[in-house]
């Protein structure tokens, strides 16, 4: 066990109320983060501080309180772009999350350009918010969906998409850092093989945002998408990124208040630019507000120190866990660490060994990860995912060390062995 002392982010962990005490007894040893990430005290105060001095929608009141509840939520977009080192505050869309930017994309970008007969192509690592909204334009359209093997779970290779691409690739949607094992693409590389054929990408940045620095012109993405609540932002607000030149040319994806600059009932509609055109209704102001806040806070830290202490971390749950009789590792974790380490062990599902974590108080992700398609490329049922954050410690990999010890086969290995749920 390791000292407490010479734990870097020991100040930043008292920042979580949520690690104070869980609401009903001690609290877990939190290893979900890639689900979602606890919230720090900032993200809460500037929640809560909308709510008590700004509250009012925006865009359409000729008062002050509107005013200022419109300054914020622009204010928000410009913290983003900042983050994500976009070129304009235009380029910043808000969304529900990932999954909701690439079902926009895929709605309006993509339905334009694919046809009979084209194709798109993803990674064989893809969560299903980057394989579904593809997969089901292909059908709709006629096209085929072509998927680059990522039986090895290693990186996707630039030869290995290039060998992919036809005349006829209308789009290419690869993952950043992927979910189940924390694989790092080398997005810029593929970014740079798909344009050399004039073909467009979508990057799937949901795992990539609270543990790499993200420079979207540097990669090139055509778009970038990511969800707030994995990195210490609320839930129900994401970003999508898009090249000024390529959204401005969108059609909307819903259509509602706030997408017009006027209606008759006989003149054809008259829709404002983006980011708005692509924003209708009311969007969760407040959500918007606290993602800048969290934004501004994972800034604020020692970005290589937040880098370092990933790797620490899963360097040590590797070695730690792989001396655990019967426990193996998945893939290669240390080549690049992303704070993502799966495990599985032999013989027992993993339901029981992540039911068997949780009643030692160690909260843990079992299953597919909404990523069925690669487990079977792996050859597994599923796996038992630890995902990190900066306020995890090397204790806590021990805490599920030494709960992996005591592991016995409970109800899914013996009447449930083959059963995936999710």
């Amino acid at each position: 066990m390791t000292d407490t002392a010479a734990y870097p982010f020991t100040p930043v962990r008292a920042e979580f109320p949520f690690l104070a005490t869980s609401g009903y007894g001690p609290p877990p040893a939190y290893l979900d983060n890639a689900a979602t990430t606890q919230k720090p005290q900032p993200v809460l105060d500037a929640v809560l501080d909308f709510y008590t001095t700004a509250n009012s929608n925006i865009g359409r009141g000729f008062y002050d309180l509107s005013r200022r509840a419109t300054a914020r939520y622009e204010e928000a977009r410009e913290v983003v772009r900042r983050f994500v080192n976009a070129a304009h505050p235009d380029e910043i869309v808000f969304t529900r999350g990932t999954t909701d930017a690439t079902n926009l994309l895929a709605e309006t970008f993509a339905r334009r350009l694919v046809g009979p007969g084209d194709n798109l192509v993803v990674s064989g690592m893809e969560h299903n918010s980057n394989l579904l909204p593809w997969r089901r334009l292909c059908e709709r359209r006629g096209a085929d969906l072509r998927i680059v093997s990522a039986t090895a779970g290693t990186p996707v290779r630039p030869e290995d998409l290039a060998a992919a691409l036809s005349r006829r690739t209308r789009l290419v949607a690869v993952t950043h850092v992927a979910n189940v094992l924390g694989t790092v693409n080398p997005v810029r590389d593929l970014v740079r093989v798909a344009h050399e054929r004039g073909v467009p990408v979508v990057v799937d940045g949901a795992q990539a945002v609270a543990h790499l620095p993200v420079d979207v012109r540097g990669i090139g993405a055509d778009f970038y998408c990511f969800s707030g609540h994995k990195v210490y932002g609320p839930m129900g607000v994401g970003v999508l990124y898009g090249r000024r030149d390529l959204l401005a040319d969108l059609p909307p994806y819903q259509v509602g208040g706030g997408t017009v600059k006027g209606v008759s009932h006989d003149s054809p509609v008259a829709y404002v630019p983006v980011p708005a055109r692509l924003e209708a209704g009311t969007p969760d102001i407040a959500a918007a507000v606290g993602l800048a806040a969290a934004l501004s806070w994972l800034d604020g830290l020692d970005r290589r120190a937040v880098r370092a202490h990933d790797a620490d971390l899963v360097r040590y749950a590797v070695t730690t866990l792989t001396g655990v009789d019967g426990v193996r590792v998945v893939g290669d974790p240390t080549a690049d660490p992303a704070g993502i380490v799966s495990i599985v062990v032999p013989g027992l599902h993993p339901y029981d060994v992540g039911g068997h974590l949780d009643q030692h108080g160690v909260a843990v992700r079992s299953g597919v990860h909404c990523a069925s398609t690669f487990l079977d490329e792996l050859g597994l049922l599923g796996t038992v995912r630890l995902s990190f954050a900066v306020y995890n410690t090397t204790e806590e990999i021990d805490r599920v060390a030494a709960a992996l010890r005591t592991l016995r086969a409970g109800e899914w290995t013996t009447r449930f062995p083959d059963v995936r749920f999710r």
